[in-house]
């Protein structure tokens, strides 16, 4: 009876905590949006770079005042997005859902835009690796992939540390949402493993805290790895295309001496402060019979069957399309192959990729891809984005080694709200110039590494990326199927590895790098004689 009572309890307090940050998310929304007056800043970014005329073109606003008061409901959007979704004021997947409604009904965009911002190439992606990993465990191929990976490794500390320096550098050069995708079962394998050997009664007794432990190490080691070279995001291959613009073009092993040092050392550090949080809470701490329980599985299974050709193929396959697919294809293309393909070659039947799909997951992320286009359509990035340097011109730190501290700071925060792409699309234009104003050696390659590393560190909120949103669908316990990720786990142990983060760009990055590698000489004075003669693209 006391059980019942405490749960009835517990329960009766999350309403209650749910019910204060739903009303503390729509006050300020409110507050925002409604009834602060519109600042003359908002009304002046609108107009100078076209926002205003753009949005009385698609027949959302009605003059300069009325657009500049779309970009005050969006701002006020973006509070209480977060506070929903790193509190769970209301299910995750429906505050993604609230973000296309809010914009359809407030006319923040035009409806073809909304209609392209929430089901475009990138929630097609996210739907087909989600498929991916239902397909990969339905035939049991991430117990060899462990045995592959893993199998070599024995005790605690060693396979973490291989975990995440590994994974860091893969993370560089292929998809990093295809690993997270293929290892989050990995990891929930070799968990369970490990907790079954120490279970007694022939009962699973769970640990959360190592279940979280090992899907957070993969998970930020694999975001970390986007600093190494330009395969390892868009968002690289977007700043480099700005620096051909000014006729300063980098090419790729000459970003992988500024990013590839920092790597591994970025992947160890990850190790290091996942043992730290959680080694006190942690009571298993041997690794070894979840490994080995995993290889005895595997060699119980004999040869590779007829499913697991067939999914490893559709890995390979979808893989290879998304490196040589190009442009044209996409990701999200290739990875829709996921929901055809074990389906047509009978591996994995459709109403149990359906039942496994995390659609909260799905939903959420859509949602996050609808707020990013407000953000951008509205101008309410460019406004934060222009206050944030001011603010950064008022410390001095407008040129040099302040700029780049600034411009990462900025680039790092925005990219946890924004897609990484988005970031670096929007801020490439304004950190650039502003280098090359500032007539330090090494720019504009300075600035734009700066911007472009941060968008690597989107660990606090589950928007972030898709990895997030990957190992929150996938990780699930494989006897329960309870979800071992709550979105403000993300917010509890990733900020702080953000920072950590940071400062390791600014020390080793900034300072060392920067200074052992060098800059080309020319570079600055070709770059400025392109921006003064007006030949980069607007």
């Amino acid at each position: 009876m006391s059980h019942d009572h405490d749960s009835h309890g517990g329960s009766e307090g999350s309403m209650k905590g749910r019910i204060l940050w739903l009303s503390v998310g729509v006050a300020i929304f409110l507050l925002v949006g409604f009834a602060l007056p519109t600042p003359d800043s908002v009304v002046h970014i609108v107009e100078k770079y076209g926002f205003a005329q753009k949005m009385i073109s698609w027949h959302i606003a009605h003059n300069i005042h009325d657009a500049a008061h779309k970009t005050m409901v969006v701002l006020g959007i973006i509070p209480m997005a977060v506070i929903f979704f790193a509190t769970e004021a209301i299910p995750i997947g429906l505050t993604g859902i609230l973000m296309p409604v809010l914009a359809y009904f407030l006319h923040l965009l035009p409806m073809k835009s909304i209609g392209k911002s929430f089901a475009g190439d990138a929630p097609m992606f996210l739907l087909g690796v989600l498929a991916m990993g239902v397909a990969v465990v339905d035939v049991g191929l991430h117990k060899r992939l462990a045995a592959w990976l893993l199998g070599w490794t024995k005790g605690f500390y060693l396979p973490v540390f291989v975990l995440c320096i590994s994974m860091a550098v893969v993370g560089s050069f292929i998809s990093a949402h295809a690993m997270c995708a293929f290892m989050t079962p990995v990891m929930m394998a070799v968990y369970y493993g490990s907790v079954a050997a120490n279970s007694k009664g022939g009962r699973v007794t769970h640990e959360p805290a190592l279940a979280k432990f090992l899907l957070f190490a993969l998970c930020f080691a694999l975001n970390v790895g986007g600093v190494g070279s330009p395969a390892a995001g868009g968002r690289n291959v977007i700043m480099m295309g700005f620096w051909s613009e000014y006729k300063v073009p980098m090419d790729f092993f000459t970003w992988m001496t500024y990013g590839l040092p920092i790597v591994p050392l970025l992947g160890f550090l990850v190790a290091v402060y996942m043992i730290f949080v959680f080694g006190r809470q942690i009571k298993t701490k041997d690794l070894t019979p979840g490994l080995a329980a995993i290889k005895d599985e595997t060699r119980k299974m004999g040869k590779m069957s007829y499913a697991e050709y067939v999914t490893f193929g559709m890995l390979l396959l979808i893989l290879a399309l998304w490196i040589f697919g190009g442009e044209e294809m996409g990701l999200g293309g290739p990875a829709l192959l996921a929901l055809l393909i074990p389906v047509i070659f009978r591996t994995t039947e459709w109403r149990k990729i359906l039942a496994g799909i995390s659609w909260d997951a799905w939903f959420m992320y859509c949602g996050a891809l609808t707020l990013g286009a407000l953000l951008k359509e509205s101008g309410a990035a460019m406004w934060l984005a222009q206050t944030f340097l001011e603010a950064l011109s008022s410390v001095g730190m407008s040129k040099g080694f302040g700029l780049w501290v600034g411009m990462s700071g900025l680039s790092g925060l925005m990219t946890n709200f924004m897609s990484d792409a988005g970031t670096t699309a929007l801020l490439g234009p304004i950190a650039i110039p502003m280098g090359l104003m500032t007539q330090v050696h090494g720019e504009p390659w300075a600035v734009g590494l700066a911007v472009a590393f941060a968008t690597s560190f989107a660990h606090f909120l589950i928007v972030g990326t898709p990895n997030n949103a990957i190992v929150y669908g996938l990780g699930v316990y494989p006897d329960t199927g309870e979800r071992v990720i709550h979105p403000v786990d993300f917010l509890k142990y990733g900020f702080v590895l953000w920072v950590i983060c940071m400062l390791v760009v600014w020390v080793v990055g900034f300072m060392l790098i920067y200074n052992i590698v060098g800059f080309p000489d020319g570079i600055l004075e070709t770059a400025t004689k392109a921006m003064q003669a007006g030949n980069v693209a607007k």
